[in-house]
């Protein structure tokens, strides 16, 4: 019999049970400050249809979507090689959400707080960090008719909650507004045309350096003047180094027009409700140069940074839209909402060596001394799951070093021992396996024994 290669396809990550543990503890996370922060869990479809996916998308988007079909639908295919796919796999958790608003409208209470853990799959060009099937964590406020800027403030604080929770090291969110960015290009006689790819060129500001920026916007296509290029450019580098600065910058730009000082009374509002969420000064400042790339973005925008660890890039954004369900609705659903790429973050922070050690969910292994005995360790078993200790037991006979050496290598705290000895006398030996260290518990003290060494060592991290 010749054997098939066991193998997984480029850009998946698929991770041993430590890591997925790590990977899991980083989900509930977030998940848990979403639901602190009173967003709702809805899932959609892996599979939608193309036309719902596609719409006004096309170009790099269409390149890099999984198209599927049943069997049989591929055989229709064939006999038309004009006709397209009808269904695709997401490729994000932003257009499913436009399409579930829309579809779902009547019976949804705005404003609609929502959010999404769930995968999304790119046709990615295969590289080291760069994933074709990965998480992504959405949260985002959809109003009815209107929503105030006060939601735009929200984000930052539930950004600020979960990389805090997840105790990464220091990290900053930074933020600009893109009726700010437009209304001073306007000033400057930037066309609305032009204004788009001039968005796009200093969004990418901090990666490709001030040099490689200038040339382009002075470059073919765009042309634009040297007098212009400069300010564009002094305007672009501006950033913050506390709340009264950031106030300060704002109330020093020199722009004009309705948009430009619609897009700053914005920007001022969303910092003094920051600090009114309670978001430390230190954790968040402006900068002028986020554009975010995609289109649909209107007004604050948002990237958040490690600042000990910046070639690692944004690992939270996001922004406020206007209308990104009009292609399925002829009501006005303007939202404001941050993605986490769990999948990528998690990849980064194992490669820059920010992921502590992670332990078993298996609390408690109990084991096997005699083999006669097993309806007694059952029994030792069942009482510590029924009070919550989450416990393993050793169901084949075996060397004690050897019960031990697994319950090591598999992360396991705590091991219980419950041999001849132990029953005579009424007690469990215990061994830390942490500590390497053990001691006796009476029978009846153990699962309280056990919930205060299990809660020291969740304290302690």
């Amino acid at each position: 019999m010749t054997l098939t290669l066991a193998r997984t396809m480029p850009g998946v990550l698929e991770l041993l049970p430590p890591e997925q543990i790590a990977f899991q503890d980083m989900l509930d996370t977030i998940r848990g400050n979403f639901q602190r922060f009173g967003f709702l869990p809805i899932e959609t479809p892996a599979i939608e249809f193309a036309d719902i996916l596609l719409t006004k998308q096309g170009g790099e988007t269409e390149r890099q979507v999984y198209f599927v079909q049943s069997t049989g639908a591929l055989s229709a295919l064939d006999r038309d090689a004009d006709e397209k796919p009808e269904l695709a796999l997401r490729f994000d958790l932003t257009v499913p959400l436009a399409r579930y608003v829309a579809e779902h409208e009547r019976d949804l209470s705005f404003p609609f707080r929502r959010y999404q853990i769930q995968r999304v799959y790119r046709g990615e060009r295969a590289q080291r960090g760069r994933f074709r099937e990965f998480y992504q964590c959405d949260i985002d406020v959809i109003g009815k008719d209107r929503l105030s800027v006060r939601y735009d403030a929200e984000m930052p604080a539930v950004i600020h909650s979960v990389f805090r929770d997840l105790r990464i090291g220091p990290f900053q969110i930074q933020l600009n507004n893109r009726k700010l960015m437009r209304g001073y290009f306007e000033s400057l006689g930037v066309t609305s045309d032009q204004q788009m790819l001039v968005l796009r060129e200093v969004d990418k500001l901090d990666k490709r350096g001030a040099e490689a920026v200038r040339a382009t916007l002075i470059g073919a296509p765009l042309g634009l003047s040297d007098a212009a290029v400069a300010r564009i450019m002094a305007f672009v580098e501006v950033r913050s180094h506390s709340h009264a600065d950031a106030l300060a910058r704002l109330d020093a730009l020199e722009g004009g027009g309705d948009l430009f000082e619609q897009g700053r009374s914005e920007l001022k509002e969303v910092l003094q409700l920051i600090r009114a969420f309670g978001v430390p000064e230190s954790h968040y400042a402006l900068n002028l140069s986020i554009a975010r790339g995609l289109d649909y973005y209107t007004g604050t925008v948002y990237e958040t940074h490690l600042l000990e660890h910046p070639q690692i890039g944004s690992i939270c954004s996001g922004g406020r839209y206007d209308n990104l369900a009009g292609n399925y609705t002829t009501s006005h659903l303007p939202g404001v909402g941050i993605s986490i790429g769990a999948t990528r973050l998690f990849w980064q922070l194992r490669e820059a060596g920010l992921l502590g050690a992670a332990s078993s969910t298996v609390q408690v292994l109990v084991t096997m001394m005699d083999e006669a005995q097993l309806p007694a360790y059952l029994e030792l078993a069942t009482q510590l799951r029924n009070a919550g200790i989450a416990t393993e037991v050793v169901m084949e006979p075996g060397k004690l070093a050897k019960q031990f050496k697994h319950a090591d290598r598999a992360g396991v705290r705590f091991v219980a021992v419950l041999g001849p000895d132990e029953q005579a006398k009424g007690v469990v030996t215990l061994k830390d396996m942490r500590k390497q260290e053990q001691f006796e518990v009476a029978r009846g003290e153990l699962v309280r024994t056990l919930r205060v060494e299990l809660e020291q060592a969740q304290v302690m991290g």
